[in-house]
């Protein structure tokens, strides 16, 4: 009751102040905290890492790494936080979050705001290792070397967390999604895992994409995935389409999350794990806010999910009913495990 009072709050504030607000919330006590949910089925291993179950949250909720301890016990199998870059910065001029209620989305064009890597590090090493956290890494908008910059902020910030993601898929950071590309691609992830193996214990990398992608782009950023030596692949970050949105802020520039993502998020999840096959497992992201939403991902192609805009629209607590329909879809299915299911559906988006 109390968090249904605070959104409805919240949602007639400006959309960055009411996410900040949000943040302080957890901390005070006043968001739902149930602990981290697990069931034998719902325990899932990927790129190494043991989780509780396959449901985590998506990098940008806690870009700064400050709300760690309260959203280790509401419930989620992982934690992404970030995107953190080199030097902090400031990101794109205010308004740059939107609500799209009509369509359950959101735009935002953050442009990678962030305290910076040496101030999210310093959080990270302080935390306590109750959670599986990673970090996504990002470029500073002004640059010399972007490519560089995701090395140097996974080799200060490595040995703190148990996964890292590269993000080079948002749309708000000019020309950053140049850098998907082959050539381009092979070369930065060539220098993130030079970075990784110096860690001293080398950790799991991500790969972000965006849903934005041709069958030719898809199949040359899997190529490069296959021989990089990474750990898996995150489909997808936000898109750039607009198409059928009824909302007045439909034609906001930035990247669109949400609702209206799901189809072709889960469309390029398929693709790209019809084409990777079991050699790298996939993290699903873009648009699920249900059970049903969580388990089509999987059966499409995903061994884990992410989520954040829903919970613009379902609050905090939506994670664990997603959760908890989630390993009730697996029983009723027959599925002694999350692994069991993934792939089985995979046709349906191809």
């Amino acid at each position: 009751m109390i968090e249904k009072l605070g959104m409805a709050l919240m949602r007639r504030m400006d959309a960055e102040v009411a996410h900040g607000l949000a943040l302080k919330a957890l901390h005070s006590g006043l968001a739902p905290l149930p602990g981290v949910k697990s069931t034998p089925r719902l325990r899932t291993r990927i790129a190494g890492l043991d989780l509780p179950n396959p449901v985590g949250l998506a990098a940008g909720f806690d870009k700064n790494a400050k709300a760690l301890a309260p959203l280790a016990r509401a419930g989620f199998g992982f934690i992404e936080v970030g995107a953190a870059t080199p030097r902090p910065q400031a990101g794109n001029a205010k308004p740059r979050l939107f609500r799209l209620t009509e369509d359950r989305a959101a735009i935002n064009r953050f442009g990678f705001n962030n305290d910076g890597m040496e101030a999210i590090g310093a959080r990270l090493a302080a935390r306590s290792h109750n959670a599986v956290v990673g970090l996504n890494l990002g470029a500073n908008k002004d640059s010399d070397d972007r490519a560089d910059d995701f090395a140097r902020v996974l080799t200060h910030c490595g040995p703190h967390v148990e996964f890292a993601t590269v993000n080079v898929s948002s749309p708000n950071t000019e020309n950053l999604r140049d850098l998907q590309g082959k050539a381009a691609l092979s070369a930065l992830l060539a220098g993130v895992m030079e970075a990784r193996e110096a860690l001293p214990s080398p950790i799991p990398v991500f790969l972000k994409i965006a849903p934005d992608l041709t069958l030719h782009e898809i199949d040359d950023i899997c190529d490069v995935a296959l021989n990089s030596g990474i750990s898996g692949i995150i489909a997808t970050n936000t898109t750039k389409e607009r198409a059928g949105l009824q909302s007045m802020h439909k034609n906001e520039m930035g990247g669109l999350s949400g609702a209206p993502l799901f189809e072709m998020s889960t469309r390029v999840l398929a693709q790209v794990a019809d084409r990777c096959g079991t050699s790298l497992p996939i993290i699903g992201v873009g648009g699920v806010s249900t059970g049903a939403e969580a388990y089509a991902k999987i059966r499409a192609g995903a061994s884990a999910v992410q989520l954040y805009t829903s919970l613009v629209y379902g609050g905090l607590s939506l994670a664990g009913q997603i959760i908890d329909d989630l390993d009730q879809r697996l029983a009723n299915d027959g599925f002694a495990s999350v692994a069991n299911a993934v792939g089985t559906g995979k046709s349906d988006w191809l």
